[in-house]
């Protein structure tokens, strides 16, 4: 059974938020010619810096759920979080104990940094269609396709 992240606690901040992907290319410099590249994993792991801000409550909530679901941060657990195709639930884990500071005497900040195992990128097909058409037209016409399914057509045949 995966480990989620407790929907009672906020998603991190879009403040302090960063993206920093792995390394998947071994470059090799050569004493002539232009240097060799090549893939070195099929699967980078990517790291995202996070801050969160909580209540005293959900401070406590989330310390409890660090110490005990995640294994202090040792665990794998789903949460969702932003990238180019939006807020996607990502399978991550703690790099890094958190830091908490209070602010202003009534909330706590969390900094910690997550690995995630993959980013959820559009695949292949949906970039091909994406560079293949002009944006608009495109998004045009899947609103009038919409329009057509959903309020055009008629609805089941009952038999």
């Amino acid at each position: 059974m995966p480990i989620l992240w407790p929907e009672i606690l906020p998603l991190p901040t879009v403040q302090g938020y960063g993206i920093r992907p792995g390394e998947a290319i071994l470059r090799t410099e050569m004493e002539a010619g232009p240097a060799r590249q090549r893939k070195r994993f099929t699967q980078v792991p990517s790291r995202i810096s996070v801050r969160w801000l909580m209540k005293r409550e959900q401070f406590a909530l989330f310390e409890a759920w660090y110490r005990w679901h995640a294994k202090e941060g040792g665990e794998w657990f789903e949460i969702p979080l932003l990238g180019g195709i939006g807020l996607v639930d990502h399978e991550a884990r703690f790099t890094r104990q958190f830091e908490a500071k209070l602010v202003g005497g009534v909330l706590w900040e969390i900094a910690s940094e997550l690995e995630i195992r993959e980013r959820p990128t559009l695949d292949r097909d949906a970039l091909d269609l994406l560079l293949d058409n002009e944006p608009t037209s495109l998004l045009a016409s899947v609103s009038a396709l919409n329009t057509l399914v959903h309020q055009k057509l008629p609805g089941p045949m009952v038999w």
